[in-house]
């Protein structure tokens, strides 16, 4: 059986060769037999170089007498590896971080720069026993880029929203792991009854403030779908920042209501459970694969109100007028839920935003057309990114003079994330959720 470090080594060569992370990882974990605590350390290296990949470059660039350009990309990764346990693992003794990383280069090709790996870890530590080895610039963006990882182009976007001390404060935040929060099916079971079964098997949980089917895992769970009432259906994973958009949206027994994005159905299930599992429920997703998996929580969660419509929502006239309410979970970057996704700060870029936001303002445009009369539209996006949020709805309202925004009522499930414009944001930092954006609107008579 290979040893950790070595399958995290594996993984993260597949990601340096286009590869996702979470692809990646899942296909190393499955090869091989390993203890939980094993798993937990391949999935902790794999992930946190991804996150560190641009504090762990410059750290090499600063410490190494080698360019980048000389250094062949796998001793990179193993240079990588070795600085993340060091600089970022409290729980690795520093003996046993060098020692393995000296071996992985020598298991993997790298013996004649074995001496170069250990010089160079050994460089860190001495550097560190006295101040920070990692040199940061003056400049703001690249300070925040390098310390905390991330392209400089995010760092850019949130210091023209939130400010440095926020910027700071999201950056790190999504360096950490994400923590699982559970949605309880309250047509299968209650909350109280889940909560019971999870802490009988060792399970750590405790309740989400403000959100009546949430449970949060606080402690190591295994496998999540060996764990009690998966099967018969009592709960589904969905952060509870997800959980608020179909409160926001507060679907009612017996309306027909459209997921225009649906896959792979968190949200979908959500409403039908809302609705008591009454009425008619729409779930449009144009990727046929997606909708698979939505048809797997569709029977275990043993709902029926849920009817599957593949195509993209941007060419389905047949709902024009049809729907009391509808749900617009759109496309977006991401950049709320970065440290669940942690090669997504890498693979979006400025451009990719551009494009999304002609997506979503067209698939925007269209939906709307499917809503009766005062009837509601909710827009949510899981990023924090001014253009394709606000601008869009703004942009949207502007064109769209008998919509208007509906503000959450005082006291309700949303009120705590309300801005003064009416629309709710979900700030990490601040609510200790993934980030969100959701604005409901509702159409006047035209």
């Amino acid at each position: 059986m290979e040893n950790p470090r070595q399958l995290a080594f594996v993984a993260l060569r597949s990601v340096q060769r286009g590869a996702y992370a979470d692809v990646a990882l899942d296909r190393v974990l499955r090869q091989n037999n390993l203890s939980s605590a094993d798993r937990r350390l391949v999935t902790e290296l794999v992930y946190g170089t991804v996150r560190r990949q641009r504090s762990l470059d410059a750290l090499i660039d600063q410490l190494a007498k080698k360019t980048a350009q000389q250094q062949p990309p796998d001793l990179r990764i193993i240079l990588h590896l070795g600085l993340y346990q060091l600089r970022y693992l409290d729980h690795i003794p520093h003996a046993a971080a060098v020692n393995s990383t000296v071996d992985l280069a020598k298991k993997n090709g790298f013996s004649g720069l074995a001496s170069f790996v250990n010089g160079l870890l050994r460089q860190y530590l001495r550097l560190a026993s006295s101040e920070d080895p990692l040199k940061l610039p003056d400049n703001p963006v690249k300070r925040l880029g390098i310390l905390h990882s991330y392209p400089d182009w995010i760092v850019e976007v949130w210091l023209k929203q939130f400010g440095y001390v926020q910027t700071e404060q999201l950056c790190k935040w999504f360096n950490h792991p994400p923590a699982i929060d559970l949605r309880v099916n309250p047509l299968r079971t209650s909350v109280e009854k889940v909560a019971t079964a999870l802490q009988d098997a060792g399970v750590g949980v405790t309740r989400v403030a403000n959100l009546p089917q949430a449970l949060r895992l606080t402690s190591s769970t295994g496998t999540i779908d060996k764990l009690p009432g998966f099967d018969a259906g009592w709960w589904t994973v969905q952060d509870s920042s997800a959980q608020l958009v179909s409160h926001i949206l507060d679907p009612q027994p017996g309306e027909v209501v459209i997921d225009a994005c649906a896959a792979p159905g968190g949200k979908t299930t959500h409403i039908a459970e809302l609705m008591r599992d009454t009425g008619t429920i729409w779930a449009c997703d144009r990727t046929v694969s997606r909708l698979k998996k939505l048809q797997q929580n569709i029977t275990r969660l043993q709902l029926q109100s849920i009817h599957i419509c593949p195509g993209d929502s941007r060419n389905l006239p047949q709902f024009v007028n049809t729907a009391d309410r509808v749900l617009l979970d759109a496309p977006c970057s991401g950049l709320g839920t970065l440290h669940r996704h942690a090669d997504a700060r890498w693979r979006q870029t400025p451009e990719t935003v551009k494009e999304l936001t002609v997506l979503q303002t067209a698939l925007l445009d269209r939906v709307a057309t499917w809503v009766k009369p005062k009837g509601v539209l909710v827009y949510a996006t899981c990023t924090l990114n001014t253009e394709e949020n606000e601008a869009i709805v703004q942009d949207f309202l502007t064109r769209h003079l008998h919509w208007r925004i509906q503000p959450p009522a005082t006291n309700s499930i949303g009120a705590p994330y309300a801005t003064p414009s009416g629309w709710m944001q979900v700030l990490p930092h601040h609510h200790s959720m993934d980030g969100f954006f959701i604005v409901r609107l509702q159409k006047e008579t035209e």
